[in-house]
């Protein structure tokens, strides 16, 4: 996996040679080239797509509501047994 530097010392040196060549390129070449290069240098990278990222959101967000839903039921049957607890150290 590339670090971003290398990432983008790589991708800089690859786009002199498309505009630096020895013949120019058109437009629609160039554009070509690069798009295929960017695409190559995003492979190397640890990426995932939008739809991934904003799915895996979805899922991260019902978690933490499940975990929210969870600490109040827990910290309500903390306050129910707190007066037992106390009683029961007390008799002893």
């Amino acid at each position: 996996m590339f670090v971003p530097k290398d990432f983008l010392d790589n991708l800089s040196v690859h786009a002199a040679r498309l505009f630096n060549g020895d013949t120019p390129l058109l437009r629609n070449e160039i554009e070509s080239q690069l798009k295929t290069l960017l695409q190559s240098s995003f492979n190397k990278l640890d990426l995932v797509s939008r739809k991934e990222f904003d799915s895996q959101m979805i899922v991260l967000t019902r978690t933490c509501e499940r975990l929210e839903s969870l600490e109040t039921k827990v910290a309500a049957l903390e306050t129910r047994l707190a007066p037992l607890c106390a009683d029961h150290t007390h008799s002893e």
